[in-house]
């Protein structure tokens, strides 16, 4: 096919895919504003040993960063935050909802809560955060001053605040109208390729049998397309090839 032939079937058909890419539009549009929304809140713990110019304790950290996630997500550690943040849910759904995710390149450790209700995110993340500094205070009582990591909060969770995690309205209503696009394309091209065989123009007469149209003959009354089976092509009224 030539652009030509392109542009006549979207001047034809183009409504189409408006049409259908709206739809799916508004309907995605829709279902987000059906969800009910998720919170997101996050703090990050800044861990940094004490001999920070050591190339062995800095590199131990690396590892230590993931066994330090590791303790967090422990129903021992959430059962601690539940009780002294009084939150109405069990250590299962605790853990759940939290996150964390240990990063080695600037030795920090990043804990996301999501729930339902913003204030609650907060608290959970708040709360753990502050357990889990204390017990690594606790931890470098013991220990001489050259071996001690330092767990401090980089920022308070509520001067970062939080964002809604789910659903994300506008990504979803762009994503809709994208695939209503697509469908509408898909049916565009399957309109029209029912209608392979069926020959209206001039042009599509020269295409057909590469036969030069000199002229058209107006169709006599009742006269009707000839047809012979599903792979012949069918003559418009009005359009005579020459020989």
């Amino acid at each position: 096919m030539e652009i030509s032939d392109y542009l006549r079937i979207l001047r034809k058909r183009g409504w189409i895919i408006i049409v259908v890419a709206l739809i799916a539009g508004a309907s995605a549009y829709a279902f987000s504003k059906m969800q009910t929304p998720i919170y997101s809140a996050t703090v990050k713990l800044s861990v940094v040993p004490a001999r920070a110019t050591d190339w062995g304790s800095s590199n131990s950290l690396k590892d230590l960063l993931r066994n330090y996630a590791e303790s967090i997500t422990t129903h021992t550690m959430a059962q601690e935050v539940i009780d002294r943040a009084q939150l109405d849910m069990d250590t299962s759904t605790f853990l759940s909802r939290l996150f964390v995710n240990p990063d080695s390149s600037t030795f920090t450790l990043a804990i996301e809560a999501r729930d339902r209700d913003p204030e609650v995110a907060m608290g959970m993340v708040d709360m753990m955060a502050k357990v889990f500094a204390e017990d690594r205070d606790q931890w470098n009582q013991k220990q001489d001053k050259r071996d001690r990591i330092e767990v401090k909060m980089l920022d308070s969770v509520y001067n970062l605040g939080y964002q809604q995690y789910s659903p994300k309205t506008q990504i979803n209503t762009l994503a809709g109208l994208l695939f209503g696009a697509l469908v509408g394309v898909l049916v565009i091209f399957f309109l029209e390729w029912l209608e392979m065989d069926v020959i209206r123009t001039a042009e599509d007469v020269e295409r057909a049998i590469d036969v030069t149209v000199l002229g058209a003959v107006p169709p006599a009354p009742g006269d009707k397309p000839a047809s012979a089976g599903k792979k012949q092509r069918r003559l418009a009224p009005g359009l005579r090839g020459a020989n």
